[in-house]
Parts: structure tokens; C-alpha cells; sequence
């Protein structure tokens, strides 16, 4: 495969993403109405609820078995290694940029969570049917692409559904003592100079509204402290025994939740052969449950692109990111990550922790290169916060995406050629 052909396959799901997200948002524009802010919510439960758990049942129950899951013991390390990096960077980017407290979480999560599930099986389906592919034969190398990418959206799912659902709610939590430190701010019936535009119902005269902007209010503004949950006074703080059990109950939590439950269903069930043969299979006596299952996920991809492009068009208008935390969150991803994954896998293989096949490298190194899950968009709007500034980091990463894949994608079939 030449340049042209690499540039074709990276291409070609970043393109099918993007039109679905310009319909997305024209159904979310007042000119249709067909997708407005409380339908996209509703939309966003269902996918969180049924969709997402559907199509990850269905794959990793069709395509993986016992023997896959402990030959591709380094899969999960790669994943977690990805996060914990692109959590670190995301970090720093956040305390050298200070966004709203209520957006560090999207930053971090942004730069930390890839889309290891839906976009990587469009791009190892794409890679495999192209003529030429260096992964050998296209059916086999879709077949086998396949289970390694439900691999990868199942261990992602995890990581996803417990560390950046965290971040997420975290940011929730953070937005509504924001709004609680506002609703509170000090105004002074003497000192009509201290009026604020909040309360500018209040603030009339002939000429309309009063807006100031006086010494006196900005001092005052500054002295909020917005406190999280997290700063307890020293007689307050739990004992140790109650805060691990808090953690426990947390993690506990997040397991809970319907996309991670259908993960470790669709391993148990895929590792398991009699349980495997009870859905899978011409002969199958239960065939018609999984494909029912793989029916409901097939509406999964369709819908999160659709409500991508709805939140677009208010992020575009409302969005409170500044231009260089979209690019920082941007070269975290496109610039460092890969480069880091390049180390990661190299050292990997020559200590022997990786199978011999140059299709299982080539997605632990895409693993790296990935624009931001779009599930994080799901928990956005399912805790209600940040959902403007996701739908505009969104929208420039995944422009980015098409020649960062292009290119990195040309790399790494260099180096394992």
C-alpha cells in the first residue's frame, strides 16, 4: 500500500464521522428541530442504557474465546497505559491553562479516553479489505481485526465507564457549587455600583439595565472560593477505613454500569464454550437473542454521531474553552501519545510480551493515535455539564484525526514492515 492508498483508508471513517455529525447538526438547529437539547438527552440515555451494552455483548461474544483473551494478556496494560499518560498530560495541560474548574475533568478525560471501539473496527475493517494490505489475506485479517478490536472496545469500555465516567461526574459536581458560589455573591443596597448583570431583572432605570462593572464587585468576585467536596476541614476529614471504603463503593459503582456489566457478560460468555454455543452459530438454540443484541447495537455509531453534531451547534455558540486547550489537547493526542505508544510497543515486543502478528501490534500502536471516545460526549450530556466545550473539542480533533491517522498510520506500517 502506498501513500495515496494510507491516506484513503485513514480517510474514509474520519469523512463517514464527520457527514453524520453535519446532519447531526442541522437536526439540532431551530431550522428542523428534529433533534432538540432535551431529545438529545433522552437519546443519550437510551444509548448509555441499551445501545452501547448491545453492541459490546454482541461483539466480544462472536469473536473472542478463552485462548484470545490470555494471548492478549498486554492489550489491557497497552489500554491503561494510554490512559494513564494521556491522563498526566492532561493534568499538566490543565494546571498550566487553569480552564473552569467544572472543565478540568472534560480536559483530562479528553486527553486520556480514545475512541478504542467504534472508530478502531471501521479502521481495521478499511485496512484489511484494501488491496495489498501487508496483514496478509483480507478475510482472515478482518476476522481476526475484528476480535481485536471488540477486544479493545471491551477493555477500553472499562477504563472508560470507570475513569473518565468519574472525571465526568467529578466535573458535575464542580459545575453546581460554581453556580451555588455565583447565586451567592455578596450585592450591596448601598453601593448600586456593586450590582452585578446576574440580577440585571433588578437593575433598571429609563435608559434599561444597569451593567457595572465597579472595583468594589470585582474584589468581591475574587474572594469566592469555590470548594469542592473533597476540601474538608481537618476535624471533619472521614478515618482512613471510611474513606477506602468510599473508594471501594465508587469503583463498586462504576462497575455497575450497564456498558461494563455487558463487557464482562460478553467475555464470560465468549470464553466459555457451551455458553458461547447457546448463541452463536447456525445451530445455536438462543440465535436469535444475539441477533437481536447485535440488531440493537448496529443503532449505537448512528446515534452518538448524531448527537455529536446536535451539541455542536450550541458548543460553537457557548462554548467556554480557550483556543490553546483545544491545541493542547490536540498535540497530547496527535504529537506525544504516539510517540510514547511507539516506545511502549517497541519494548514490548523485543521483550517478548507480544504476539508474533504485525496486524496485533498495529492497533496496540493505533490505540495511541485515536481522537477522544465519543462515549465521553454520552456523559456530558448524561450529568448535564460541559457539553458545548466536548462538542467543540470534538469537532477540532477529529478534523485533526484525518492526517494524524494518515500519517502515523504510514509510520507504523513502516516499522513493522
Amino acid at each position: 500500500m502506498g501513500f495515496l492508498s494510507f491516506l484513503e483508508v485513514a480517510l474514509m471513517p474520519i469523512i463517514e464521522v464527520l457527514i453524520i455529525t453535519t446532519l447531526g447538526a442541522y437536526m439540532g438547529t431551530g431550522h428542523s428541530n428534529l433533534l432538540p437539547a432535551d431529545a438529545r438527552k433522552s437519546l443519550n440515555k437510551i444509548v448509555f442504557m441499551v445501545f452501547t451494552p448491545a453492541i459490546m455483548f454482541a461483539s466480544l461474544v462472536k469473536t473472542v474465546t478463552l485462548e484470545d483473551i490470555i494471548s492478549w494478556w498486554f492489550m489491557p496494560v497497552n489500554i491503561g497505559l494510554t490512559f494513564l499518560f494521556g491522563g498526566l498530560f492532561g493534568w499538566i495541560l490543565v494546571k498550566i491553562m487553569k480552564p473552569e474548574p467544572y472543565l478540568q475533568g472534560l480536559v483530562i478525560a479528553m486527553s486520556s479516553a480514545g475512541n478504542l471501539g467504534n472508530l478502531l473496527l471501521i479502521i481495521v475493517h478499511a485496512i484489511c479489505r484494501e488491496k495489498g494490505s501487508p496483514f496478509g489475506d483480507g478475510h482472515v485479517c478482518s476476522a481476526v481485526g475484528l476480535s481485536y478490536a471488540s477486544f479493545s472496545m471491551a477493555v477500553g469500555g472499562f477504563y472508560i465507564w470507570t475513569y473518565s465516567f468519574n472525571l465526568i461526574k467529578k466535573s458535575a459536581v464542580e459545575y453546581e457549587t460554581y453556580k451555588e458560589s455565583l447565586e451567592k455573591l455578596p450585592i450591596k443596597d448601598s453601593d448600586e455600583s456593586a450590582k452585578t448583570p446576574l440580577l440585571k431583572a433588578q437593575n433598571k432605570d429609563e435608559g434599561g439595565i444597569v451593567f457595572s462593572t465597579s472595583r468594589t464587585f470585582k474584589q468581591e468576585q475574587e474572594k469566592i472560593i469555590i470548594r469542592s467536596p473533597r476540601c474538608i476541614p481537618a476535624e471533619e476529614k472521614p478515618k482512613f477505613w471510611d474513606l477506602v471504603k468510599g473508594v471501594l463503593h465508587d469503583i463498586v459503582e462504576e462497575i455497575k454500569a450497564p456498558p461494563t456489566l455487558a463487557a464482562f457478560a460478553g467475555l464470560i460468555f465468549g470464553a466459555v464454550g457451551w455458553l458461547k454455543n447457546l448463541l452463536v452459530g447456525v445451530e445455536a438454540p438462543l440465535r436469535v437473542i444475539q441477533s437481536s443484541i447485535e440488531l440493537l447495537g448496529e443503532g449505537t455509531i448512528p446515534c452518538i454521531t448524531l448527537i455529536l453534531g446536535g451539541n455542536l451547534v450550541q458548543g460553537l455558540r457557548s462554548s467556554k474553552l480557550k483556543i490553546p486547550v483545544i491545541v493542547g489537547v490536540i498535540v497530547i493526542r496527535y504529537v506525544i501519545l504516539p510517540v510514547i505508544g511507539i516506545g511502549v510497543v517497541r519494548a514490548a515486543n523485543s521483550f517478548g510480551f507480544l504476539p508474533s502478528d504485525p496486524l496485533y501490534q498495529y492497533i496496540l500502536l493505533v490505540q495511541f493515535t485515536l481522537p477522544p471516545a465519543m462515549t465521553v460526549g454520552t456523559m456530558t450530556q448524561l450529568v448535564d455539564v460541559g457539553q458545548a466545550e466536548c462538542s467543540v473539542l470534538f469537532l477540532w480533533t477529529y478534523v485533526v484525526a484525518a492526517f494524524a491517522l494518515t500519517a502515523w498510520s504510514t509510520v507504523y506500517m513502516w516499522i513493522l514492515s
